[in-house]
């Protein structure tokens, strides 16, 4: 399981942020690219500390955890399979699991205006489980994983997750004393992350429903793709997506195209768009 701990309100070191590297954050937060707020979070407290990768995911409701956003230093291209091996196969096996089911009864009591912030540090030794391990520590040569845990809105659980490579080895005082000094700044800013892009899907099933209500031939499969756009992906990042070829998703737009009567995306937004008739 590893070790955690409560971060007290006058835990943690204080730090002076540059107003260009708050600012920075701010522009992530919500409304940039799906793993943007990740990258950041990695540049801000990498700068001060080394570390290799960061992972963002929820859990709620006792379900598997969503992948919120990642970010790499160039270690490994295989980091997005690897978080959705960790969400679909082994998220079960994580301490931070136990940690948060432990704490959610303090967490609930502490509200949102002083959140009950966890730490939990995770290395392979503490991993029974032979494939996680290798997949989630041992592949990317990952010495060590510090999380930081909170509980937003009493139902949600959001977890910021830095690890540290092989050639850092494993989180020393003074890098765990920088990581609880970032953690209240990091808890809020993935909170407003994850509320701006909540809004944001929000506003893209509405428009879906529009879609499907004006034209009942589109399928499930066609309203993925037409999500697909709304999230900003090419047709590259639909085809992975979906788990489907290229070629294939591409014939999917066609068809989407042509029951709509329609010639192209840019048509397509102007009727995701378009005013209810019915309103």
């Amino acid at each position: 399981m590893g070790s955690y701990w409560a971060l007290a309100p006058h835990m943690g070191a204080e730090i002076d942020l540059p107003l260009t590297q708050v600012t920075g954050l701010l522009r992530k937060l919500g409304l940039s690219g799906r793993h943007a707020v990740a990258e950041q979070l990695l540049r801000l407290v990498g700068s001060r500390v080394p570390l290799a990768q960061c992972a963002i995911f929820s859990y709620e409701g006792g379900g598997r955890p969503r992948i919120v956003a990642i970010g790499d230093r160039a270690r490994t291209a295989a980091l997005p399979a690897i978080s959705q091996d960790y969400v679909t196969r082994f998220y079960p096996m994580d301490g931070s699991v136990q940690v948060m089911a432990a704490e959610s009864l303090a967490a609930r009591r502490a509200g949102a205006a002083n959140p009950h912030i966890l730490l939990h540090r995770q290395t392979a030794n503490d991993i029974a489980h032979p494939q996680y391990r290798a997949i989630c520590y041992e592949l990317p040569q990952v010495a060590e994983r510090l999380a930081i845990l909170a509980l937003y809105q009493g139902e949600r659980w959001m977890s910021v997750n830095f690890y540290r490579g092989v050639e850092h080895g494993p989180f020393d005082d003074a890098a765990i004393a920088v990581i609880e000094a970032f953690a209240p700044l990091l808890v809020q800013a993935v909170r407003l992350h994850h509320a701006g892009q909540t809004l944001n899907d929000d506003l893209a099933e509405l428009m879906l429903a529009r879609l499907r209500a004006r034209c009942p031939a589109l399928t499930k499969r066609d309203l993925d793709v037409v999500r697909g756009l709304l999230a900003g992906l090419a047709t590259e990042g639909i085809a992975e997506r979906m788990g489907i070829e290229v070629s294939s998703a591409r014939t999917y737009l066609k068809r989407i195209y042509r029951k709509l009567g329609i010639s192209g995306q840019r048509e397509l937004i102007g009727v995701l768009l378009a005013p209810d008739a019915s309103t």
